[in-house]
């Protein structure tokens, strides 16, 4: 996520100040990940080095100063241009859940092979990879069930139900790698073993 991106599209809708900008973030992308004001504040400077947004006016009310913030012509062509952009997919896997199903193949075929046994030291058919990917798969229902109650909410704003599609996608997703792991963590132990 480009979070000057995001604050240039927030500033779209009018001048704003930056706690004004992260209650609106917070509103707009209430499942995404937590935006600090100190993040808002930083990305604003960069906004305003960069000529992407200008300062309007300053007001005190109770509190500290702040400052208001208006994109330029110059921010509308860079977020234009940013959202004409096409994300390419990822092009490497990199994720937690992938990368521990394999240190888990790893680690308990070297178990199993110091062992002599195979037993893989007592754990159930499938061994510690299986464990972790079933595990695994239960965390991920549970989520799941969440972001359903999430989106089938009566007062659930669009963007809460937009984040909910978005994880649930995502999470099925897991979840049918999950299983094809599964069944292949069997040949796998094997493959890692000889």
């Amino acid at each position: 996520m480009s979070t000057s991106h995001v604050l240039l599209g927030l500033l779209t809708r009018g001048e704003r100040h930056g706690y004004d900008l992260k209650r609106e973030y917070d509103v707009r992308f209430p499942q995404a990940r937590p935006l600090g004001f100190g993040q808002v504040y930083a990305t604003l400077e960069r906004l305003l080095r960069d000529g992407f947004v200008v300062p309007t006016r300053t007001e005190r009310a109770d509190g500290p100063e702040r400052t208001s913030y208006a994109v330029t012509e110059e921010g509308r062509a860079a977020l234009r241009e940013w959202l004409a952009t096409v994300e390419p997919p990822v092009p490497f896997v990199a994720n937690a859940l992938f990368t521990k199903a394999v240190v888990a193949v790893l680690t308990e075929s070297t178990d199993a092979s110091t062992d002599r046994a195979g037993a893989s030291n007592g754990a159930d058919a499938g061994g510690a990879a299986a464990d972790y990917l079933r595990a695994q798969r239960a965390a991920h229902l549970a989520r799941m069930r969440e972001y359903t109650q999430v989106k089938t909410d009566l007062s659930a704003s669009l963007g809460d139900v937009l984040a909910a599609d978005y994880a649930l996608v995502h999470l099925d997703a897991d979840l049918r790698w999950i299983e094809a792991a599964l069944s292949r963590v069997g040949a796998l132990r094997q493959e890692v073993l000889s």
